[in-house]
C-alpha cells in the first residue's frame, strides 16, 4: 500500500471511538518492528520522526525506508514529521514525500503560532498533506524540545486557533510531559472534555510514554484520536539489546542487536495499540480480511 495522509484515519478513529497510534522510530528496525506489528495487528498506525532524529539519518532516509516498508504490507501507513521546528522544515518534509506534518508553534505566542501554522496548511492541503498543530505546551523535554512550564491549552483558544488555522488534528496540553517523567502525571481531564465540546477536529496526545494504560484509554474516550508515543520506543530497544549482551557479550553482529531491539519494541507496540483500540480497524484492507 501507498503511504498515505492521517486524516481518514483520524476521521475513522474519532467516530470509532478509538486512536490511532502513533510512533517515533529511529532507526531502520524500529520502522520495520513498528509496521510489522500493524500487519500482524491489522491495524493503521503512523510512523514519525523528529527533527533531531531527521538531522541524524535525513528526511529523505526515512521517507525512503517507510515508504519501502510501507508498499509491501495492507494497512494504511502514514509518514509524520513529529514536531516540526518551522516553517521551512515542515515544507522540506512536503518536498521529500512525508504525508502528515506537524508544524510545533507552542513556543510562539498565539498570533504567531495560528501564522505559521496557517502558512504550514496553505502549502500542505494542495498536496494532499494533513497538518497538525499544538496550542499550549507540553512539559518535559524529547530531543531538542525542552519546556520547562506546562502551559493547559485554554478551550476558548483552541476553538478560535482551529477557526483560524484550518489544521486537521490539534495536539492539547493537559498535564502530560515528553521524555521521563517525575512522579505520576496529573491530567486535566475536565480540561480535555472542555475542548472536545468547542473543536470539532481530531484531538491528539504527546507525552503518553509513562502514562498509565487506563488514562490513556480514558483521554481516548473523552475523544483523543492520536496518541504519540516516543520514549517507551527507545528504552524497549535499548533493553533488547542490553539483554542480549547480558546473556550473551561476544555478540559482534549487528544484526544481532537490530533482531533483539526489534522484539522488544514490536512487543511494546503491540501493547500500545490494543490499549488505543486499532486493533483490527484495518479490516477493510483487501488482504487483513
Amino acid at each position: 500500500m501507498m503511504l498515505v495522509n492521517s486524516k481518514k484515519m483520524l476521521l475513522a478513529a474519532q467516530e470509532g471511538g478509538y486512536a490511532v497510534a502513533a510512533f517515533n522510530v529511529e532507526n531502520m528496525e524500529m520502522v520495520k518492528a513498528v509496521i510489522k506489528t500493524a500487519v500482524e495487528n491489522k491495524a493503521p498506525v503512523i510512523i514519525q520522526t523528529t527533527p533531531s532524529t531527521v538531522r541524524y539519518a535525513s528526511l529523505k532516509m526515512f521517507y525512503a525506508m517507510v515508504k519501502a516498508e510501507a508498499e509491501k504490507v495492507c494497512v494504511p501507513v502514514a509518514l509524520h514529521l513529529d514536531h516540526g521546528s518551522s516553517f521551512d522544515l515542515a515544507v522540506q518534509g512536503i518536498k521529500e514525500g512525508y504525508t502528515s506534518i506537524m508544524i510545533d508553534g507552542s513556543h510562539e505566542s498565539f498570533e504567531d503560532n495560528i501564522a505559521v501554522s496557517k502558512a504550514v496548511v496553505a502549502v500542505a492541503r494542495p498536496n494532499n498533506i494533513t497538518v497538525e498543530a499544538e496550542l499550549g505546551k507540553v512539559g518535559g523535554k524529547e530531543d531538542d524540545l525542552e519546556v520547562e512550564v506546562d502551559t493547559n491549552t485554554d478551550p476558548q483558544e483552541a476553538k478560535e486557533f482551529v477557526e483560524r488555522t484550518g489544521v486537521d488534528s490539534l495536539a492539547v496540553a493537559i498535564g502530560t510531559a515528553h521524555g521521563f517523567y517525575v512522579g505520576d502525571p496529573k491530567l486535566d481531564k475536565a480540561r480535555l472534555d472542555e475542548i472536545k465540546k468547542l473543536v470539532s477536529i481530531p484531538l491528539v496526545l504527546h507525552g503518553a510514554s509513562g502514562v498509565s494504560d487506563a488514562d490513556v484509554a480514558d483521554c481516548i474516550r473523552r475523544g483523543i484520536c492520536k496518541v504519540n508515543f516516543a520514549t517507551d520506543l527507545r528504552v524497549a530497544y535499548t533493553d533488547g539489546v542490553k539483554e542480549l549482551l547480558k546473556v550473551a557479550p561476544d555478540t559482534f553482529d549487528p544484526k544481532k542487536f537490530g533482531e533483539a531491539g526489534m522484539k522488544k519494541v514490536s512487543d511494546l507496540v503491540k501493547a500500545k495499540m490494543e490499549v488505543c483500540g486499532c486493533v483490527g480497524k484495518a479490516q477493510n484492507s483487501k488482504c487483513c480480511k
